[in-house]
């Protein structure tokens, strides 16, 4: 016991040296630095090039959004997730150890040229997520924090980041063990983490892009404002184009669907005129309904 408490201390120490060290100290892997240079780069996008020419550069949502951007990506895991994550991995080594396991390391890849590892790693991480996307809209207990996320009512860059802590949890859980399996280094990792942001970015920003061939690969705005469609078709109750960076799953398992120009669909879910607005009554949501509804949106 005393060793896990040893570790939540230091979690919680040691993020908090961390984070300040990114803000004081910037390098070239500081995650602090880089996600405001992303932002920035797509907000600019979005201002010289709008899609939606009618809708504000402040748009509807904007300052929740970048504070959702501000929790998610670092006041959880100086809060709680740090130290969470830490716990887990703990536990779940110990009880390796306990058959005698020192790791799960399956493959070794260290001797691949450092692009294959993090195409390997990128590819593998976002087939999980998609998969884990799609329970988010299928189950009805995983849709109560996924409706934070589509309570987006105009797109825009910083939208990828309204979402329920929760899903940071489900996430990183369900990807832990396959991920475990392959090693990776901390710079392979930062890579594929700032360039997943980066395509998010885009996906939700007030662009009319596609990439042409390169959509079907890689997912784009004008394909993922259909997944924030408040009207659905009758054969997809429960939504569609669940990739989050590359698009490829979606038309290869049949659930992409873009029927023509998204400009001007509604965005949210049935119901959404009753979900509250503000970041702590979106946060508590989830755990005060008591009449759980099924996940489909219209």
């Amino acid at each position: 016991m005393e060793k896990y408490i040893y570790i939540i201390e230091n979690s919680f120490s040691g993020y908090f040296n961390y984070l300040i060290n990114e803000i004081t100290n910037p390098s070239w892997t500081s995650y602090f630095y880089w996600l405001i240079g992303l932002s920035l780069l797509v907000w600019l996008f979005e201002i010289i090039l709008p899609w939606r020419k009618d809708q504000k550069i402040f748009r509807k949502g904007f300052w929740l959004d970048s504070f959702y951007i501000l929790f998610n990506f670092f006041l959880f895991s100086l809060i709680v997730y740090n130290a969470l994550s830490n716990v887990a991995v703990e536990l779940f080594n110990d009880f390796l150890s306990i058959f005698g396991i020192d790791n799960i390391v399956a493959i070794e890849i260290d001797n691949l040229p450092a692009w294959v590892q993090l195409l390997i790693m990128f590819v593998i991480a976002d087939f999980i997520q998609w998969n884990v996307h799609r329970q988010l809209h299928k189950r009805p207990w995983l849709w109560e924090f996924h409706k934070v996320h589509h309570s987006v009512k105009e797109m825009g860059f910083a939208a990828q980041f309204r979402f329920h802590f929760m899903e940071t949890i489900i996430y990183k859980t369900v990807q832990y063990i396959p991920l475990a399996m392959i090693g990776f280094g901390i710079k392979e990792f930062f890579v594929v983490h700032m360039f997943a942001v980066f395509v998010g970015h885009l996906n939700h920003a007030n662009l009319g892009w596609n990439y042409g061939p390169l959509g079907y690969i890689l997912n784009n705005p004008k394909m993922h404002i259909w997944h924030h469609s408040k009207e659905l078709p009758d054969d997809r109750p429960y939504g569609m184009n669940y990739g989050l960076s590359l698009s490829i799953w979606d038309y290869l398992f049949g659930t992409a669907y873009v029927p023509k120009s998204g400009k001007k669909i509604t965005l949210g879910f049935s119901g959404d005129e009753n979900f509250p607005e503000g970041f702590g009554n979106q946060t508590l949501f989830p755990f005060k309904r008591s009449d759980k509804v099924k996940p489909k949106q219209s």
